[in-house]
């Protein structure tokens, strides 16, 4: 294939990806109706209609989900071909996307993306902060964090670290409405939690661990609910990493009540032939490791 070629299949991903021809000339910088005549002529090279037009967008046809794994196969080999050529500077470059549950984008990867920002110049870095899981094969983010692995596609999964979650509250909030000597003190407590429609993983399903249905503040954002727990709202399951950013907010019966979950860092399958990907992966496992044990180390416990 010449230059054109691989030009037309990269427009052919984006729309594929996107389902848009708006969204997809946002990503290559194209304007929308370019990005229609590079589809029709590529269609009309291969004598196949790629995708089916409708008010909702563009869907890929069977011989347009037929071209797709070739066209990520050229993708690789572009991306390949430009890293072995880049002359060796050392450090790392380039832009990587990555998606995580917001609490992870909140507490963790602000410190670990700054650090590895500060080791390498040249690499541009975006968190999307999203509580929901991201769909990798339409490109979403470069790699993703998770908090259950994947059973489908064709993806790479490497477990990152155990994390812990505790009961916590504000020291504001234990002051006015007393100490939780027991769990069955929770009862008639106001509770802080995730609105139970909205909880995309199974993993995140906090409440039920308590046997507690009634969340009368509710959030899908990890967020909001530490913001609720840190102005003295009530009560929540609390990642210990974020305990260190609330200075008012200690942990409630650790000895009794505790939570393990885990992080896994997904990624392309392709990617790992890719050796960029893989010490930007490696950077990023080695970081969140040591941040989350960083943050870990130190939440304080609930007085008397």
């Amino acid at each position: 294939m010449g230059q054109a070629d691989w030009d037309d299949l990269k427009v052919f991903l984006a729309v594929a990806r996107t389902e848009s021809l708006s969204s997809a000339g946002k990503r290559l910088k194209l304007d929308p109706a370019t990005v229609g005549r590079r589809i029709a002529r590529l269609e009309e090279a291969l004598g196949a209609a790629l995708f089916t037009r409708s008010p909702q967008g563009y869907a890929l046809t069977e011989a347009g989900q037929r071209l797709v794994p070739h066209a990520e196969a050229a993708e690789q080999a572009m991306i390949g071909a430009a890293e072995e050529l880049k002359p060796g500077t050392g450090g790392l470059s380039g832009t990587i996307r990555i998606g995580a549950p917001d609490g992870c984008a909140n507490y963790v990867l602000p410190q670990v993306c700054a650090a590895l920002s500060d080791a390498n110049p040249g690499l541009e870095l975006q968190i999307v902060a999203l509580p929901r899981v991201f769909n990798l094969s339409k490109r979403e983010a470069d790699m993703a964090i998770a908090v259950s692995p994947p059973t489908a596609g064709r993806l790479s999964v490497q477990k990152i670290t155990d994390y812990r979650l505790h009961l916590a509250a504000s020291r504001s909030y234990l002051a006015a409405h007393g100490p939780v000597r027991r769990l069955d003190d929770l009862k008639g407590r106001r509770m802080i939690g995730y609105i139970p429609d909205m909880i995309f993983d199974r993993e995140l399903d906090y409440m039920s661990e308590l046997g507690l249905t009634t969340v009368p503040l509710a959030s899908n954002s990890v967020s909001v609910q530490f913001m609720w727990v840190r102005a003295g709202a009530g009560i929540a399951i609390v990642h210990d990493f974020a305990i260190p950013s609330g200075p008012d907010v200690v942990r409630i019966l650790p000895g009794e009540f505790a939570l393990t979950r885990a992080f896994w860092l997904i990624r392309h399958a392709d990617d790992r032939r890719l050796e960029r990907m893989n010490r930007i992966a490696e950077a990023l496992v080695r970081g969140i490791r040591a941040e989350v044990a960083r943050l870990e180390s130190y939440p304080p416990v609930q007085d008397g």
